[in-house]
């Protein structure tokens, strides 16, 4: 039993949450009975005022694998924070100063490095510093509260912080001294900030002292842009925030040729609000507003063209903001033969390059694999990320955290999303899984601020095309199982595939629905999410589906071209001639934690890596493809296989992937 301590926002009663994550059915019944039990028992004691159980903050664990993620590993960091528990004991015994300049970005930089001087005559080594944004963080920005009670047990901060940093990082003189510096790297994040010193750690802070504000010369500046490929090959989509509203400013790209003429192409804008979340902490103390999201779509493309542009805003003034100028490469014309680079991986988190300790060790790989990637994009031409991005699990400001670290990747190259359980996954909202990994996000982040180019972003499955690569992705947070929507989804998309022109059929999802030697899939019994494969092996059999990609699972493990269960065939870093059997990926290694193999012997499994890294994609042309794992820390190559074969053997009869035949001449 994992239990908080922190008492409740109402001084009369205890709001009671147990965190069932219901991951397997057939135990529903017995655990039910036992919630019940457990329930009455955490009632009566919250009579006592002596227990709470936070919905995402901690977690009561029934049986040996209730969650994937070991229970530690899976608390957000930020959550340690007891917001409601900090009291206010400022002295003049600590302060905190700014070293530096208050006003932030005056070149149109979108992030600075801020230094902070800390004073404090009594030092302890729980010590800690947070940055809030706004600045003003009291209960004045609390949501209303509509009764009596309510109101005299109103806090005086509501929100969490966007990141925050115990004092003796920098030294452990600290505590000795009672002086120190730190330094924290701001983003422009549509608000000014301040930094809050603390006492009385995590769980009964005290605010000791507060800096004076900070502000970027122009908070609402148009920023990160993401690059999507949209319906049809001709079309690349555009995504940024800013802080304009449609009654501020109208949206729009600047683009063209590079060097050429430069045109204008409109944006639609969308947002989203503290009611658009399905609960806590996205609804309480993780909420943040996200500003405003705008996509511009830039259509009628030339294939194959290095073209330019630069987010803008018409003020109602008749000015016009403009932000520094990025480039992209068109995609090519759809069967096209050239040299095409594909990278893929799943759950890649995020890190703080200041070192703040919001995510400590939750992400230690976001970094290498962010960097590593930033180095060969003149050799990637496209990324998926297929689920788990920030794992802001309900605390909103870090998708902006997040949009940040990779901005270097998306404002260059399409990148497509998946939508994973720390996306989408919540209790009661249409989820195919109801536990509560998304931190109340019910995945509303994910689809305003990425496109992908869905029928229904609130379904997170597309088809998306990029020169002789067809792509399937589909979503697990829903159903995919024979006979649902998602199902005839995934068929038509792999019947719609011309493997003549577009020869590699990729498939992808974020929970393992193929193969994957992971300790908790062992325990289970199962190697993969129950009735993944079971459903959909026919389908990848007969369209002779190239490959099948999922994360989830943090590590790195390829399994041998295979069918019901048996290696179609024994080579192991060269395939030629028919396509008999689809290559199951798991590529999970983005930058979370690390996620254990079975001791189990698996023999359908080729290559197991327990470290953080990416799959890259190399087409050739239409009969000779390259697949590299590469490691995040480095960059180099440790597996690898080619395939080559000739349209014929694409279309050549295998077990269960014929075509309907007649005796007639």
């Amino acid at each position: 039993f994992y239990i908080a301590t922190r008492p409740p926002l109402h001084p009369l009663f205890h709001s009671i949450y147990v965190v069932f994550h219901e991951k397997r059915k057939g135990v529903v019944k017995q655990r039910e009975k036992m919630r019940n039990k457990l329930y009455l028992l955490l009632v009566l004691l919250s009579l006592f005022n002596s227990v709470h159980v936070s919905s995402q903050e901690k977690y009561i664990s029934l049986g040996a694998h209730e969650h994937h993620e070991h229970i530690g590993q899976m608390e957000h960091p930020l959550s340690g924070i007891q917001i409601h528990n900090i009291v206010v004991a400022l002295s003049k015994s600590a302060s905190i100063k700014v070293d530096g300049p208050t006003l932030l970005g005056s070149k149109g930089e979108d992030f600075e490095w801020v230094t902070i001087n800390l004073r404090n005559a009594e030092p302890s080594q729980d010590d800690w510093v947070g940055v809030f944004s706004p600045a003003n963080f009291n209960e004045s920005i609390c949501p209303p509260q509509t009764s009596k009670e309510e109101q005299s047990g109103a806090p005086f901060i509501c929100t969490a912080p966007l990141k925050f940093k115990f004092a003796n990082y920098s030294t452990s003189k600290y505590t000795k001294t009672g002086k120190t510096s730190l330094k924290f790297r701001l983003i422009n994040q549509r608000g000014d900030f301040s930094f809050a010193f603390f006492s009385g750690g995590l769980e009964n802070p005290k605010l000791i002292s507060v800096s004076k504000y900070v502000a970027f010369s122009n908070p609402k500046a148009p920023l990160y842009p993401r690059l999507a490929l949209g319906k049809s090959w001709d079309i690349m989509t555009v995504t940024w925030t800013s802080g304009y509203s449609i009654d501020e400013a109208v949206p729009f790209v600047e683009w063209g040729w590079k060097g050429q003429v430069q045109q204008r192409s409109p944006a639609g804008t969308l947002t989203f609000h503290r009611n658009s979340m399905c609960g806590s902490p996205a609804r309480t103390v993780g909420w943040r507003d996200p500003g405003f999201i705008h996509t511009s779509f830039l259509k009628d493309l030339w294939p194959n063209v290095e073209y330019t542009y630069k987010l803008g805003h018409l003020l109602s003034d008749g000015s016009v903001v403009m932000s520094k100028q990025y480039s992209f490469k068109s995609p090519p014309f759809p069967g096209q033969e050239s040299l095409q680079q594909i990278v893929i991986f799943g759950d890649m988190g995020k890190q703080e390059r200041d070192g703040s300790n919001e995510y400590a060790d939750y992400q230690p790989g976001s970094l290498m694999t962010t960097d590593t990637l930033i180095k060969d994009l003149d050799n990637i031409d496209a990324v998926f990320l297929i689920g788990d991005l920030p794992y802001a699990n309900g605390y909103i400001s870090q998708w902006d955290q997040f949009t940040a670290q990779v901005e270097p990747i998306t404002s260059r190259v399409p990148f497509m999303i998946a939508s994973g359980n720390h996306e989408r996954t919540w209790e009661n909202s249409g989820s195919i899984y109801n536990g509560l990994d998304s931190g109340g996000e019910c995945g509303v982040p994910a689809e305003t601020l990425y496109y992908v180019p869905a029928e229904n972003r609130a379904k997170f499955w597309y088809a998306a095309d990029y020169g002789m690569f067809h792509f399937c992705i589909a979503d697990t947070e829903h159903d995919w199982r024979e006979g649902s929507e998602q199902y005839k989804f995934i068929e038509q998309c792999f019947a719609s595939a011309n493997r003549h022109k577009q020869p590699w059929l990729i498939f992808a999802a974020h929970r393992v629905l193929g193969y994957s030697s992971n300790e908790w899939y062992a325990n289970e019994g199962s190697f993969e999410e129950p009735m993944g494969r079971e459903h959909l092996q026919k389908l990848w059999q007969k369209y002779k589906v190239d490959m099948a990609f999922f994360g989830h699972v943090h590590n790195y493990e390829r399994v041998c071209p295979i069918y019901q269960n048996q290696c179609v065939n024994k080579e192991t870093s060269h395939y030629s001639g028919v396509v008999n059997g689809t290559i199951h990926v798991v590529v999970g290694g983005g930058g979370s934690h690390l996620s254990q193999f079975t001791t189990l012997n698996t023999r359908w499994s080729v290559f197991k890596d327990y470290d953080w890294g990416f799959v890259k994609l190399t087409a050739f042309n239409q009969s000779s493809l390259l697949f590299e794992y590469k490691k995040s820390k480095d960059g180099k190559v440790y597996d690898s296989f080619t395939i080559s074969r000739d349209y014929k053997d694409v279309l050549a009869c295998v077990h269960d992937g014929c075509e309907p035949t007649t005796l007639a001449n």
